[in-house]
Protein backbone atom coordinates (compact mmCIF):
# COMPACT_ATOMS: atom_id res chain seq x y z
CA UNK A 1 0.00 0.00 0.00
CA UNK A 2 1.40 3.41 -0.94
CA UNK A 3 1.66 6.23 1.57
CA UNK A 4 -1.20 8.07 -0.13
CA UNK A 5 -3.35 4.94 0.13
CA UNK A 6 -2.47 4.53 3.82
CA UNK A 7 -3.45 8.11 4.57
CA UNK A 8 -6.69 7.80 2.58
CA UNK A 9 -7.55 4.60 4.44
CA UNK A 10 -6.82 6.29 7.80
CA UNK A 11 -9.04 9.25 6.99
CA UNK A 12 -11.90 7.07 5.72
CA UNK A 13 -11.66 4.83 8.78
CA UNK A 14 -11.54 7.60 11.38
CA UNK A 15 -13.74 10.21 9.73
CA UNK A 16 -16.41 7.94 8.26
CA UNK A 17 -16.34 4.24 9.12
CA UNK A 18 -15.77 4.36 12.86
CA UNK A 19 -18.06 7.34 13.62
CA UNK A 20 -20.87 5.72 11.60
CA UNK A 21 -20.35 2.40 13.41
CA UNK A 22 -20.26 4.00 16.87
CA UNK A 23 -22.25 2.07 19.42
CA UNK A 24 -24.07 3.57 22.41
CA UNK A 25 -21.51 2.06 24.81
CA UNK A 26 -18.52 3.57 23.00
CA UNK A 27 -16.89 6.31 25.08
CA UNK A 28 -16.19 8.45 21.99
CA UNK A 29 -17.55 8.86 18.49
CA UNK A 30 -15.83 11.97 17.13
CA UNK A 31 -13.02 11.51 14.61
CA UNK A 32 -10.33 13.33 16.59
CA UNK A 33 -11.06 11.30 19.73
CA UNK A 34 -10.93 8.04 17.79
CA UNK A 35 -7.67 9.17 16.18
CA UNK A 36 -6.19 9.97 19.61
CA UNK A 37 -6.97 6.52 20.94
CA UNK A 38 -5.68 4.63 17.90
CA UNK A 39 -2.50 6.70 17.55
CA UNK A 40 -1.76 6.51 21.27
CA UNK A 41 -1.88 2.73 21.11
CA UNK A 42 0.08 2.56 17.88
CA UNK A 43 2.87 4.62 19.48
CA UNK A 44 2.65 3.01 22.93
CA UNK A 45 1.81 6.24 24.74
CA UNK A 46 0.76 9.81 24.08
CA UNK A 47 1.10 10.08 20.30
CA UNK A 48 2.50 13.61 20.23
CA UNK A 49 5.53 12.45 22.18
CA UNK A 50 6.33 10.06 19.31
CA UNK A 51 5.11 12.07 16.31
CA UNK A 52 6.77 15.45 16.01
CA UNK A 53 4.28 17.40 13.91
CA UNK A 54 0.62 17.75 13.07
CA UNK A 55 -1.44 16.46 11.48
CA UNK A 56 -0.24 13.29 13.13
CA UNK A 57 -1.32 10.91 10.37
CA UNK A 58 0.77 12.82 7.84
CA UNK A 59 3.89 12.67 10.01
CA UNK A 60 3.52 9.21 11.54
CA UNK A 61 5.72 6.44 10.21
CA UNK A 62 4.14 3.93 7.86
CA UNK A 63 4.40 1.33 10.63
CA UNK A 64 2.57 3.50 13.16
CA UNK A 65 -0.13 4.36 10.66
CA UNK A 66 -0.57 0.70 9.66
CA UNK A 67 -0.79 -0.32 13.33
CA UNK A 68 -3.35 2.40 14.07
CA UNK A 69 -5.43 1.37 11.05
CA UNK A 70 -5.30 -2.30 12.05
CA UNK A 71 -6.46 -1.43 15.57
CA UNK A 72 -9.29 0.68 14.18
CA UNK A 73 -10.35 -2.22 11.99
CA UNK A 74 -10.27 -4.46 15.06
CA UNK A 75 -12.57 -2.01 16.85
CA UNK A 76 -14.95 -2.10 13.87
CA UNK A 77 -15.02 -5.90 13.95
CA UNK A 78 -15.45 -6.07 17.76
CA UNK A 79 -12.01 -7.64 18.17
CA UNK A 80 -10.80 -4.70 20.29
CA UNK A 81 -12.52 -3.00 23.21
CA UNK A 82 -12.75 0.75 22.59
CA UNK A 83 -13.72 1.40 26.21
CA UNK A 84 -10.50 -0.23 27.45
CA UNK A 85 -8.42 1.42 24.73
CA UNK A 86 -9.80 4.84 25.64
CA UNK A 87 -9.21 4.22 29.34
CA UNK A 88 -5.55 3.37 28.72
CA UNK A 89 -5.13 6.39 26.47
CA UNK A 90 -6.46 8.62 29.23
CA UNK A 91 -4.15 6.98 31.79
CA UNK A 92 -1.16 7.79 29.56
CA UNK A 93 -2.39 11.38 29.45
CA UNK A 94 -2.81 11.62 33.23
CA UNK A 95 -6.58 12.00 32.99
CA UNK A 96 -7.46 8.65 34.55
CA UNK A 97 -5.96 6.41 37.19
CA UNK A 98 -5.02 2.79 36.57
CA UNK A 99 -7.36 0.20 38.08
CA UNK A 100 -6.28 -0.83 41.55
Amino acid sequence: MTRAELEAKWLALTRDDLPKAAKPDWPVHLDHCLQRILLDHATGGVWYRAIAARPAYAHASDTVLRDAIALGEDVLEDRADLVALNHQSLIWRGKRRPAA
